[in-house]
């Protein structure tokens, strides 16, 4: 018996690197897993190998920040499961679909909005769309991913510092007001990880860069933060909400 037997996941962003990891670790607890891309075609092979492993999967296509896109998203969920228990906002503005790292009068205008609509619109839009299946349930679990760089110096991409310092407001507001409906909001926080598909020396390279800035000296993988996932998703956290927990080997301190 897994802890998430008969629960239903979304997780956005989740047909590569640190996301597929989630929806992997979800669906090995048990859970039904909705694998939400905008690569169609990723979505679907993930899902596709999730349910040759014996679990339950579907891939989804959803901008996330489209309204009507994840409304489309939560009642593929519905329709292929029947409950939507868990959802994890992983999609992001960050290396798939890249940005700058320049000084922050040199962000490009478009850019910054960019930024701020698929992060910030990118959360809040599927929260929209999935809390009404968890209010008629009277339970939810809700779990956003901003980043240690909040916590730490991080300069030259400032937008995407903000965006995920927006997130933390985020959670605990959303927090505050789902308490009273039984759905928990949390964050975590993660640190550079090695989650480059193509990997090579390059991109262990780049982060190995963060390696002396830790306590614990050593590469951060999508291994490593799969558990705090799974826990915010788990009953082990029913009475935990509006919490930001940091996994980053111990460089940033919160």
């Amino acid at each position: 018996m897994g802890r998430l037997d008969g629960r239903a996941a979304i997780v956005t962003g989740s047909a590569h690197g640190i996301g597929r990891a989630y929806a992997e670790r979800l669906a090995e607890d048990g859970a039904s897993v909705a694998i939400v891309d905008l690569d169609e075609a990723a979505a679907k092979t993930v899902a596709a190998e999730l349910t040759a492993r014996g679990h339950q999967a579907i891939g989804v296509p959803a901008d996330v920040s489209d309204a009507a896109a994840t409304q489309r998203m939560a009642k593929a969920t519905l329709d292929a499961f029947g409950r939507i228990d868990i959802l994890v906002n992983n999609a992001a503005m960050f290396s798939r679909v890249p940005m700058s790292r320049v000084p922050f009068e040199e962000i490009p205008e478009a850019e910054w909005d960019k930024m701020m609509t698929v992060n910030l619109r990118g959360t809040w839009h599927p929260c929209r769309a999935v809390v009404p299946s968890m209010r008629a349930n009277k339970y939810g679990k809700i779990v956003n991913i901003s980043s240690s760089t909040v916590f730490s110096l991080s300069p030259s991409r400032i937008h995407y510092v903000t965006t995920k310092a927006g997130i933390i407001g985020f959670t605990r507001t959303l927090a505050a007001e789902l308490g009273a409906d039984n759905i928990t909001v949390n964050c975590v926080a993660p640190g550079s990880t090695l989650s480059e598909e193509d990997g090579g020396d390059a991109a262990l390279q780049f982060r190995s860069a963060a390696v002396s800035k830790r306590s614990l000296q050593r590469v951060q993988t999508p291994k490593d933060l799969v558990g705090a996932i799974s826990f915010f998703a788990s009953p082990d956290s029913d009475f935990i909400t509006g919490q930001t927990l940091v996994v980053d080997g111990g460089a940033a301190f919160h």
